[in-house]
């Protein structure tokens, strides 16, 4: 397969050419710029020497309709004005931005203030949660790929409210990422003085993914609710940990949902339950399309404590891209995945 990528300087970009130089069925890789047009990607990034040393090229509507794939990982905003017109022009469009997440235009423009995506290509895009969308992604033309900490929550409860095992009007999300998440343009948030030996709360209940992630709630489980959200960047590259509380419902043990999760992703590969550890945290993902799952009840308080690990920028943003693609493309979904985390 031909591929494109659009945004590729980009660390979800980078992290789509690491993974996508090692997928079997992938022939050809271009990289696409909006401003570093001719210039050798290797020279920008050493570490692709001899890996890929072709010139970026420029963003082209008449060539782009010519790939297999095309990748979107442009900052939001971006995607909405590139891809509607290659919609059903021949190829598979997965966007990484928040762009086609939000199917009500009203709420992308006041949770990302930016103008929406038109409604036709709302309409016909699909909420790439692969291991709970795969039937709508198999025959999807354009992939809204959730973004990095709705992946790990929703992975974590979804099973739990669908089961009615929790009480999911009483939601409380504690999320902390590693500073990758947060893209590679330097800001003051991102400085290594204001980052290193420091963990600062942002957006406080101000985040674009809590409409995610209560949308992907409501069409997943048929329930609707208001989450409290709350995210942290802490002094580390990558890494997503996620923790949960609810309240469980009368009757519902620690086994209980430690089996509905069990039983919802016994055939999923990339979903491992952790049932018994001593410890558990982000550097157990590290560079893996893995996502971890715990969970403990409380029985003093009757809450649930469910916590959940990936990678921001494999499972949360290009692993679950390229998991996609391989669906769309009639491929196994563990197809040029299947990565040993790096432990150390």
């Amino acid at each position: 397969m031909k591929v494109g990528i659009i945004g590729a300087t980009g660390y979800g970009g980078l992290e789509l050419i690491r993974l996508l130089h090692n997928h079997p069925e992938i022939e050809n890789i271009d990289l696409f710029t909006s401003s570093d047009e001719g210039n050798n990607f290797s020279n920008k990034y050493t570490h692709l020497l001899n890996i890929h040393d072709e010139p970026l090229l420029k963003i082209e509507h008449a060539k782009l309709a010519h790939y297999d794939v095309i990748f979107t990982s442009t900052p939001s905003g971006i995607s909405r004005e590139l891809l509607p017109s290659l919609i059903g022009k021949g190829p598979k469009l997965i966007d990484l931005s928040g762009d086609f997440r939000l199917k009500d235009p009203a709420q992308y423009e006041h949770w990302y203030k930016k103008t929406p995506a038109p409604t036709q290509a709302l309409e016909k895009s699909v909420y790439g949660l692969t291991e709970w969308n795969r039937k709508a992604i198999e025959h999807a033309t354009i992939i809204a790929n959730p973004g990095c900490y709705p992946t790990a929550v929703l992975l974590s409860l979804l099973p739990l409210i669908k089961e009615n095992l929790i009480d999911a009007t009483q939601l409380i999300i504690d999320a902390k990422s590693g500073i990758s998440g947060a893209g590679n343009k330097p800001t003051q948030m991102t400085h290594f003085s204001e980052t290193n030996e420091n963990t600062a709360i942002y957006k406080l209940h101000q985040h674009q993914h809590i409409p995610e992630i209560e949308q992907a709630i409501e069409t997943f489980t048929n329930q609707s609710t208001l989450i409290t959200f709350t995210t942290h960047l802490v002094p580390m590259t990558r890494g997503i940990l996620t923790t949960s509380y609810a309240h469980v419902n009368e009757g519902i043990t620690e086994k209980h949902l430690t089996n509905a999760l069990q039983d919802t992703y016994a055939n999923q590969p990339f979903v491992r339950i952790i049932e018994q550890t001593d410890k558990f945290g982000t550097n157990q993902v590290y560079g893996s399309n893995f996502c971890d799952i715990h969970v403990k009840v409380d029985p003093r308080t009757n809450r649930a404590t469910i916590v959940s690990v990936i990678d921001n920028l494999v499972k949360g943003a290009a692993g679950q891209a390229i998991q996609n693609m391989n669906v769309q493309c009639n491929l196994d979904q563990t197809t040029g995945l299947s990565l040993v985390p790096l432990f150390i």
